[in-house]
């Protein structure tokens, strides 16, 4: 169902689990023992882990949604001849909705790899998966209100792949520490998709 890797242009992605990366290892990027933290995660639907424990039973979640085919998750690595080669640059990922055959990516950057363009070119990976290898029909990219960084990232490849800003979602979700926030929702469907990128040069490993 999901392939167990990724390749674009500048990155590997390899999926996120136990086998892929040790519990210590993650939590050091995902803590306060990384810099900047706090500020990746200002919009993120997740707080700093805590405890090795709290990583641990993160990437036990994520085991599980990968069977139960909910949500594929991915490291995202530099590849040879980038800055940080190798290194855990964040994660991307996709939560599918088979029902309404619905895509929701999502992805967090650690800041040393902020402004390098990965964004974009997780997009067009997770598209790819979204339309190419499992054949939904329309994804969908929520970006929480006052996010104006990443509304400028998500603006840019959606008209890239011929999609549309579908409005503002008041109420949209709970944040971890309780506030209720809005988010602004971009879509782009798998005709759209197809008219615009043809065939994608992103390839899937087994």
């Amino acid at each position: 169902m999901f392939p167990e890797t990724i390749s674009t242009d500048r990155l590997r992605f390899e999926r996120l689990c136990h086998e892929t990366v040790d519990a210590i290892e993650y939590h050091q990027v995902c803590s306060h023992h990384e810099p900047g933290i706090d500020e990746v995660t200002r919009y993120l639907p997740w707080d700093t882990h805590q405890t090795v424990a709290e990583t641990a039973e993160y990437l036990d979640s994520l085991e599980s949604q990968w069977q139960d085919r909910t949500r594929a998750e991915y490291l995202i690595r530099p590849k040879p001849g980038e800055d940080g080669a190798g290194d855990i640059a964040g994660s991307g990922g996709l939560i599918v909705d088979w029902e309404t055959r619905t895509g929701k990516p999502a992805i967090w950057l650690r800041k040393r790899f902020w402004g390098r363009g990965y964004s974009a070119e997780r997009a067009l990976a997770m598209l790819a998966l979204a339309f190419d290898r499992l054949d939904l029909d329309l994804v969908a990219i929520p970006v929480q209100d006052r996010n104006d960084r990443s509304r400028r990232a998500v603006e840019t490849y959606v008209e890239r792949f011929g999609g549309q800003y579908d409005g503002r979602i008041r109420n949209s979700t709970v944040r971890p520490g309780g506030a209720v926030v809005d988010h602004h929702r971009y879509t782009v469907t798998k005709a759209q998709y197809r008219e615009r990128v043809g065939e994608s040069s992103v390839t899937f490993g087994p």
